[in-house]
């Protein structure tokens, strides 16, 4: 009799930048771009200028940094170092 496998579904990790595309922004962006090149991670990388969807993930301060959903920073820019303990 076959066994059950189990399925497992890999999806692409989303990465948001929320903010309107001023200079913390934009290093921010950044930052992220280099911890996922340097980790090697199937990522989707979005910028979210718009402010209804910024104020949607409750966020009052920008930059921030929204990874699959959750909010991991906002009103500052982290290095890739702690970016990359995010992600991984």
């Amino acid at each position: 009799m076959p066994q059950n496998k189990e399925l497992v579904l890999i999806s692409k990790m989303k990465i948001e930048i929320l903010g309107m595309g001023c200079v913390k922004c934009n290093r921010l962006e950044e930052n992220a771009k280099k911890a996922i090149e340097e980790l090697g991670i199937d990522a989707k990388l979005e910028h979210v200028a718009d402010m209804s969807q910024i104020i949607e993930y409750g966020v009052m301060a920008t930059p921030a940094l929204v990874i699959d959903g959750d909010v991991k920073c906002s009103g500052r820019t982290p290095d890739v170092d702690e970016i990359k303990g995010w992600l991984e």
